[in-house]
Order: C-alpha cells, then structure tokens, then sequence
C-alpha cells in the first residue's frame, strides 16, 4: 500500500514540474516579462508626469515667441546690467558683466531677453535691457545705436525701436521697423490673476547667450521691495526657477501659458569653491504693472514718475525731501517727530512752495552725534493720501498739470495744518508776477499813439 502511495507522489510531482516548464515556455521568464512590461510602459507618452506634458505643451506653444534682445552702442556690445552694478555689493559686481573672450574685439551678444506681446504683435523687454542705446530722457536711439531681436530658429535679425517705457517698472515696447519680417509666432497674454506663492511658474530666455532656455520652479513670495531703474520701489515676485543674466526681459508663465511677470534681476551667489551662479532667488516685474503702464507704451515716449522728474516743463512744488523713515529712531524720539512723513530739506525760494509759505530746516540738531536738519516742515499726506516715500509726492505732484492745486498736510513743531499750493514750472512767473506783466503790457499799449 505503501509503494501505491509513493509512486503516486512521484508521478504528481512530475507533473508540477512538466507544467511550469511548459507555463516558462509559453509566458517567458518572470524577468523578461518585466522588463518588456516596463519597456511598453517607458515608450508611451502618458509615462510623462502630468507636470511634465505640461511644462513641454507651454514651451512648444510660446517657446518660439521668446526673442535675444540684442543691443549695440557704436560697435561694441552693451552691458545691460550697468544700471545694477552700482547698487550690489562688492564682491557680486564682477558676476553683472558680460562675458568677453580675452583678445579678441568685443563681439554683438545677446544682451537680454523679450517676448511677442499683444493683438499689435509688439516686443516686451526690461527697460535696463536697452536704456544705454537710448538717448537720455528719450526713446530715441544714440547716434550709432541700434536694437535687434532674434527668433528662435530664425537667421535674420530684426531692427526694432523702442516705441515707449516705463523706467519706474523697468518695462519697455519694442516695435519691429519692417513689420513683414516679424515670423509668425503666437503673442503672449496677461493673467488676470495675481501671483500666488507656491504656483508653478515657468521661465524662458537667454542666458549668457544661451538662446530659449527653459527653467522652471514656484513663486517663493510676492510683494518684495525692489528698487526699479526709476530709483522707485516696486513690489516684485520672487521666484526660485533658475534666472541669470540675460534672463532680464524674458517672459515668467503660469501653468496655462500667461504672463505672470517679466524676469528682471536675481540675486547671485558665490559658492566656496569661487564659483558664481544661480542661487534660486530670482524677481519678476509682475504683470499687473505691465498692464497699468501698457497705454502709456502705446501713446510712446517716456511715461512714469522718473520720466516725468527728468521733463523740465513739468509743474512741481520746488522742494527737497527725504522720507522720515530713514532718519534714526532716537533722533525721531528726541525731537518728537511724527512716526512717518517726508522731511522737507529745502525749498527753492522762486518755487511754488515758498510762494505757500513752506518752510524748509531752519536749524541743525544733533542727537547722539547724528545730525538732522530739524524746525520745518514735515509732509504727513497730500491730496488726503499718506506719504512716506518720495514716490508717493512724486506720483500725486506729476498727475497733475501747471495751475492744478495739491493740499498737503504739514506738521511742524507739533501742530498739523493744510495748505493749498498751486503748481507751476519752475522758472515761470508767479500769478502776481503775470498780472504785474500783464498791466506793464496793457500800460504800454495805452502809451502807443492811436493809428491813423
């Protein structure tokens, strides 16, 4: 009985064994099927992350709409981080210049970025991208200036000016000269959406030359002070996708493809080794000030606060200020000064603020060795709106046109009152001053003999 049971294990383990081999021949080997699984997996296009097929649809629909913004000043290439380097420290000022090939004459180099922008097909770029090709306090080009674009797969140049900017938001509107040889490429849109920290942003440009490169991160913050070109603080996206220089001028797109600001400086870094790069903070000129500036590029010209203090026939008050906020605050204390405002620290005597009775310093106090022009008078708001920063005056003072009126509120030596002044050019005669010539004129036509 024992041999039948014996026998009958053999035969059943025979049979396990015919039928896994012949399971091996027929399915292939467990790791063989693996890999062609994995290789089948690996070759279909829905393997890409969902992230990924994103990032690649926005660069293949808008890749070719970001421009090299070449500038050129009497043969030699500019740099266009000159109006930065003052302001950096030391050690990062060598990182802001353009890189040169050692003997050999200076070479036309890709000295920023751009995009196609609107229904008109018009170029967006940073102002501080061609301000050295332009001739001060214009948009006009220097003798021996002149402003290219390339497009990505494009040989030819094409000539473009610039038809107006803002140096407050560093923003400038390039206009092609023949408008045939602009390709056909899809212009970018503006979001209507402001920044959120965290969303996916996505840069395009062409650092140090190297055209369309694509970088990608979050924005990190919104709202960071930012000293612009105009001298004027604007509040800047910042954002970790990889910017250098010649970044500046090139589009930052959301997750649908729209504007979302304009790369327009980075903070560098240098690591133990010497080496500089990239660190991931980046800014942006958000969007929405393209968009408030966006009809005063179409009309052309200069437009904004720091354009309208270099137009000499702009109506101003004729004072000197500087913000109480930058004045120690032991110095504020002691002399019981209001916790903002801007300290008037002089006052053109033929200005229409003298002509108002406001009254510069009258006397230098020093506390704790610090000296501070002290007994005038301190501007608290204008127009009913607070002031704490040059710009705000600026912004109120430059709306307005010569003869419009603008009610500051002053303080000094503890007391707050109004007062009304009536703007003017500087240099043109007070209301007085023209009745005087007025009735000199009339006076004199009186005395002309009558005509036969």
């Amino acid at each position: 009985m024992s041999n039948v049971r014996v026998a009958t294990a053999q035969r059943l383990q025979l049979l396990a064994v015919l039928a896994l081999a012949l399971a091996l021949l027929l399915l292939g080997s467990p790791s063989a099927l693996g890999q062609e699984a994995r290789a089948d997996e690996l070759d279909e296009t829905a393997a890409l992350l969902e992230d990924e097929r994103n990032t690649i649809e926005i660069v293949e629909r808008y890749g070719n709409s970001v421009v090299a913004v070449n500038v050129t000043v009497l043969g030699e290439a500019v740099d266009p981080f000159a109006p930065f380097r003052d302001r950096l420290p030391p050690e990062f000022r060598e990182f802001f210049r353009m890189p040169q090939q050692p003997d050999t004459p200076p070479m036309r180099q890709g000295s920023g970025s751009g995009f196609v922008f609107g229904n008109e097909r018009h170029l967006v770029t940073n102002y501080h991208v061609v301000q050295a090709a332009l001739e001060p306090g214009s948009v006009d080009l220097r003798e021996g200036a002149s402003i290219e674009v390339v497009f990505p797969d494009h040989q030819e140049p094409v000539g473009v000016r610039v038809l107006g900017a803002n140096p407050d938001f560093d923003v400038a509107l390039l206009e092609a000269l023949d408008a045939d040889e602009m390709p056909d490429v899809a212009a970018l849109e503006l979001t209507e959406e402001l920044a959120r920290v965290g969303q996916k942003v996505i840069a395009i440009g062409n650092p140090f030359g190297l055209a369309s490169t694509v970088t990608t991160g979050i924005v990190s913050a919104v709202g960071r002070n930012f000293e612009s070109v105009g001298r004027i603080e604007i509040q800047m996206i910042q954002t970790d996708a990889a910017i250098n220089p010649g970044n500046s001028g090139g589009p930052l797109l959301d997750s649908r493809g729209r504007l979302i600001g304009i790369n327009t400086a980075i903070i560098p870094g240098v690591g133990i080794d010497g080496r500089r790069g990239n660190i991931g903070i980046g800014f942006a000129v958000p969007s929405e000030l393209l968009a408030q500036s966006l009809p005063a590029l179409q009309a052309g010209g200069l437009s904004g606060i720091a354009a309208a203090a270099l137009d000499p026939t702009r109506p101003r008050l004729g004072v000197a200020i500087m913000a109480l906020d930058t004045v120690p605050a032991q110095v504020r204390d002691t002399l019981e000064l209001p916790a903002r405002g801007l300290v008037i620290t002089g006052v053109d005597p033929e200005g229409a603020a003298a002509e108002a009775g406001i009254r510069g310093p009258t006397y230098v106090a020093t506390v704790n060795g610090i000296e501070f022009p002290a007994g005038g008078d301190i501007v608290l708001a204008a127009d009913g709106e607070e002031v704490e920063r040059a710009e705000d005056l600026q912004r109120i003072v430059f709306g307005k046109e010569e003869g419009d009126v603008v009610t500051l509120e002053l303080w000094r030596a503890g007391e707050v009152r109004e007062v009304d002044v009536t703007l003017r050019v500087p240099g043109a005669p007070t209301d007085d001053e023209a009745d005087q010539e007025d009735q000199e004129d009339q006076e004199a036509d009186e005395e002309q003999p009558a005509e036969e």
